[in-house]
């Protein structure tokens, strides 16, 4: 983890308050000034670093074919802290009538998770210590924790960070991205691999419009400029506005699952 996105190697994944065991890392500490070291120890990093996303990419592939046999779809939920996720969260599972799981990742506390358990909804806390992103093994984990139903969905809180959460497949079927107006119209240019691997694109708390200089139709172009096939819904995850688009994307996703093979 940390050789490919710089987070500690210090990190310690909890679920539910238990710690699990991370991928061990490898770190050489000292300073090679000659350019042969240099050179051998970048492709060390190099090689180290496609064995990481290497071995994600393949637990991610069997998360992926365990959702497609039962029919579940799974929707990570990606954005910078305090864009509103566990709001929108919040919201969502209220006001729908999609059967739904939540999997909640922070470096620490539980308290998304207790949000959403307050919901109704079944939740599992990943904590990452100070691991900057979830990974496939991580939410298989978590997974295993939550044991969903066929035929429901399971949302993907991860990790507040617009940049290492990109890099990483969980298994999911959607990538959802929230940007909030607070955050400025230019997010999707200054983090253009998150939104370039986006689904969709959440505008987030619009009813505050009014007391910003935020241009949407600014910021709906650059996320077109980064990703010419992504649709874009403006919401308020606070007032409701927007709320039933998200509602029906969720809903076509839901329908497009029947049509998978089991």
């Amino acid at each position: 983890m940390c050789t490919v996105c710089g987070c500690s190697d210090g990190a310690k994944t909890r679920i539910n308050g238990k710690t699990l065991d991370n991928h061990p890392h490898e770190h050489n500490h000292h300073h090679e000034h000659t350019h042969s070291q240099v050179s051998l120890r970048h492709r060390r990093t190099v090689a180290l670093e496609q064995a990481i996303l290497s071995k994600n990419d393949a637990m991610a592939a069997d998360n992926r074919r365990w959702f497609n046999a039962l029919q579940v779809l799974c929707v990570n939920l990606l954005s910078s802290p305090g864009s509103g996720k566990t709001t929108l969260l919040e919201r969502t599972l209220k006001e729908s009538v999609i059967s739904s799981y939540v999997v909640e990742g922070d470096q620490a506390t539980e308290n998304d998770a207790q949000r959403i358990r307050a919901t109704g909804a079944k939740a599992v806390q990943i904590n990452t210590g100070t691991g900057c992103h979830l990974e496939a093994d991580m939410l298989h984990a978590g997974i295993h924790e939550l044991d969903p139903k066929p035929d429901s969905t399971v949302f993907v809180e991860n990790v507040g960070n617009l940049v290492c959460p990109a890099l990483f497949d969980l298994g999911e079927h959607k990538r959802v991205v929230i940007l909030s107006v607070t955050e400025g119209e230019d997010k999707p240019l200054k983090y253009p691999h998150m939104f370039h691997k986006a689904d969709l694109v959440l505008i987030n708390k619009i009813d505050l419009l009014a007391y910003l200089d935020f241009e949407l139709e600014r910021c709906l172009n650059n996320i077109l400029e980064v990703n010419p096939d992504c649709l874009s819904l403006c919401i308020s995850a606070k007032s409701g506005e927007g709320m039933k688009d998200w509602y029906d994307w969720l809903t076509q996703q839901r329908d497009a699952m029947k049509h998978l093979v089991k």
